[in-house]
């Protein structure tokens, strides 16, 4: 069974990490263990219709964000990494520096101190010299920073297929196929 951390911030954009688990939820061998901030449940209520019992139904673990004792605060809990998606620039700030303040921020820095992927979808545009920053430390640190930008090459012409396209491109990280996802295959 592969552990897989899902964190949500309060970055617009919180129905992508609903894709994901949603994706994941389908998948077998996958556990997913899940963290939300306070900010990504405010944001829940302004972009969708979904309650947290239901985004929290989609998880197989899910994590109090003020629990500091949760398993995934350990690096003796094996997990395959984490993707935090959407990810605020707050977040980002607090993994650069290694505040961690919630579960979420620790979650992320036990994995960078066991070596673990760490895969962040950031959500903010433009992008002030501070963010660049903090984002390049994080890649200089091995995370992943995988923006959910616009795709146009493989036929993602509606917001669903460009979701589709961004958690496939998530997925691939971790090395897990997705169906829905359509790469790039060269000119036909």
């Amino acid at each position: 069974m592969k552990r897989l951390i899902v964190g949500m911030t309060g970055a617009s954009g919180v129905i992508l990490g609903v894709e994901l688990l949603r994706v994941l939820k389908g998948m077998d061998g996958i556990e997913t263990h899940l963290v939300v901030t306070e900010g990504a449940e405010l944001t829940f209520r302004q972009e969708t219709g979904l309650s947290m019992d239901d985004v929290r139904g989609m998880a197989d673990v899910v994590h109090d964000c003020r629990d500091m004792g949760a398993a995934i605060s350990s690096g003796s809990f094996r997990t395959e990494g984490m993707v935090v998606i959407p990810c605020s620039m707050k977040s980002v700030a607090g993994i650069a520096s290694g505040y961690s303040a919630n579960l979420l921020l620790r979650a992320a820095d036990v994995c960078l101190k066991e070596g673990r992927k760490v895969v962040l979808v950031p959500r903010e545009m433009p992008l002030s010299s501070i963010h660049l920053r903090n984002l390049k430390e994080l890649a200089d640190c091995g995370c992943v920073v995988l923006p959910p930008v616009l795709t146009f090459y493989n036929g993602a012409d509606t917001v669903e297929k460009q979701i589709r396209h961004i958690i496939g491109k998530v997925l691939m990280q971790f090395g897990i196929e997705y169906a829905d996802f359509r790469p790039w295959c060269g000119k036909t």
